[in-house]
Formats: structure tokens, sequence, C-alpha cells
């Protein structure tokens, strides 16, 4: 079994740690997301993956260049302009010569949902696609997939209101398609698959899908960035290869990289510090993401979702809350 994974967007809602490393380069619990994302396509009989690469493609060869992550074998195809979901899907499956019955998965979705049975599913059902599905409490920010008693796929909707959603039940960004699919998707313009090829496949009656309550976070925002690593990390939390704590400092649902030091007397609640970080003395940071080599002051305060770039140094004492803090922000503070 092949699969196409969708790594090319920009991440923008992770900046600015995806300012320097694509989203699935970021590590979760101490290893690339896309380790893990490969990893359990590989538990699940898929030996055999095409990247769909867009955003800082490099990042992806030169750390696997033997082709070789996760336990499968890679093949990469870099667009050289968005094409969108549909449009990233059928570039990649061409390329990589994909002519029978394939897998499809954002890769920014970790999780534990069986594609083994998704994929037996489909061929009983004889479909030309069909979705995963997940419950979620809030569906508005999603694709919602209600579906008839025979798991036929009856509209699909993008992104409802809340109270106007007819499920909780949405998209859970993994596919499995027959290759007669990447004929409906047009080539050389972008296509969404959610908006466009999706809607088709509900009126040729040829979409299917099957839900399932397994973990599954879809790591996009902050707070779901920091949800994968608590998740991956376990109830104690991780410390990388030579971090360094003070006895006296404190932490709680936190993960921390390689080469971190945690100085006397610093709080750290529900926070994932990058390798190299330096946190000062009395400092303290909660719900914060602080990326690679940053410096965080004596005294510091960091609170409800601060996002610190690679390499910035928060000035000692000060006050930062909901911030993505770059190295232009801390200029423009006078920093």
């Amino acid at each position: 079994m092949r699969a196409v994974v969708l790594v090319g967007g920009e991440g923008t809602r992770l900046r600015p740690l995806t300012l320097t490393t694509p989203k699935q380069m970021l590590p979760v619990a101490g290893r690339p997301m896309i380790e893990r994302v490969l990893e359990h396509l590989a538990a699940h009989g898929i030996d055999d993956v095409v990247l769909s690469l867009g955003y800082k493609p490099d990042a992806f060869r030169a750390a696997y260049p033997d082709g070789v992550c996760g336990g499968v074998s890679l093949h990469y195809a870099t667009e050289d302009e968005p094409l969108d979901t549909g449009g990233a899907i059928r570039f990649a499956a061409l390329h990589a010569g994909i002519d029978d019955t394939f897998v499809v998965l954002n890769g920014d979705v970790l999780t534990r949902f069986d594609i083994g049975a998704l994929v037996s599913a489909h061929r009983r059902w004889g479909a030309e696609a069909t979705i995963g599905l997940t419950p979620v409490e809030d569906p508005s920010a999603f694709g919602v997939v209600p579906t008839d008693n025979d798991g036929r796929v009856t509209a699909f909707i993008e992104k409802p209101l809340r109270h106007e959603a007819p499920t909780n039940l949405i998209n859970a960004g993994i596919y499995v398609c027959e290759p007669s699919v990447l004929e409906r998707i047009e080539g050389g313009r972008r296509v969404s698959v959610e908006r466009e090829i999706f809607p088709q496949l509900v009126a040729a009656g040829a979409l299917y899908a099957q839900a399932s309550d397994a973990e599954w976070i879809d790591v996009g925002t902050p707070q779901r960035y920091l949800d994968a690593n608590l998740a991956f990390a376990g109830p104690d939390g991780h410390r990388g290869e030579g971090t360094v704590v003070d006895p006296s400092a404190t932490l709680n649902h936190s993960v921390l990289g390689a080469g971190v030091r945690v100085g006397p007397g610093a709080v750290l609640d529900h926070v994932v510090a990058l390798d190299g970080v330096d946190i000062g003395a009395g400092a303290q940071l909660h719900h914060a993401l602080v990326g690679w080599g940053a410096h965080i002051g004596a005294g510091a305060r960091l609170y409800d979702f601060v996002v610190v770039g690679d390499g910035v140094r928060v000035a000692p004492g000060t006050t930062w809350s909901a911030s993505r803090i770059d190295a232009t922000t801390i200029s423009d503070a006078g920093g």
C-alpha cells in the first residue's frame, strides 16, 4: 500500500517557529512530527510514501538523505507553486506513478486511527474514496461529514456555523482513494479536494466515510502543538539529552529538548522548549512555546500561548501575553 502525505503548507499559525522550520519537522516529544506520522502509516501496512512538498522542501531531504523515515520508503514531489489539497494530491500521486488504491494523509495529523480498518471498509463498500472521520466538540472550524446508514456520505460541508452543523463528525484528514479520483482533479491549477472533488463524489454516490473515536490531534495551532507534545511525552513529560533543571525550579506538564537549561526558581507550566533554550532564574512560563536556542531572561513572564522564535532573547523582567515574539517584535519593543 502506498500513501501521499501532504506537508506543503507554511504553518502560519505556528509562526515564528515555522519561519525557519516546516511544521512537520518541528519536534514532538523529541522527534520530528513527520517521523511520528510515518511510523503510524508503517504500523498499518504502508511501506511507500510520497511527500507532497511546497514550503522549505530541502529540510525534509536533508533530514532523510537515504530516503527512509519512520520505517517507510520516501519519495519527494515538490510543487513549483501551491496547488491546494486536491492539486497537491494529484501532483504527488502522478509524480510517484501511483496507479492503485492509495492512502492520503494530512502531514500535521497525529492519530491512532486504524487506517487498516478504513482501507478494509473502503474495499467492502466499493467506494471511489473513503474519508476517516473523528468527533469534535466544535465542528465549525472543520469539514463536517454526515452519512447515511450505509456509510455513504450525503454532504460535505466546509466549516459550518456551530449551530448549523448536522453532525459533530469531521473530516480527519485521512482518505483512501482509487486512482480514478485523480482523473477528477484538473491539472495546472489550484484545486481543493474538500470544496471541489468531495462534492463531486457525493453527487456521484461514490464517497463513503467511517468514524473512529481514536486519539486525533490536528497540529495546526500553538495549543494543539502543545497538546501533541504532551500526549507523546506522557505524564512525566520529556527532557532531552544534556538538559539541566535547577532543583528549585518547578516543572508541570512540560517538554524540554536537548541542552535546555532551567534556572533557579523558574516555573514552567504547560511549556514546550526546543533544543538549546536557556530559561533564567525566576522566569515564569505558562502555556508557552520556545524556539531553538532562545533565551528567556530572569524574572520574565510568558503566558497565554506566547510563541518565541528561534534565537530570540526575551529581556529580564518583561511580561508577554498571547504574543508571537521574533527578532522584529523584540526590536519594536526596545528589547
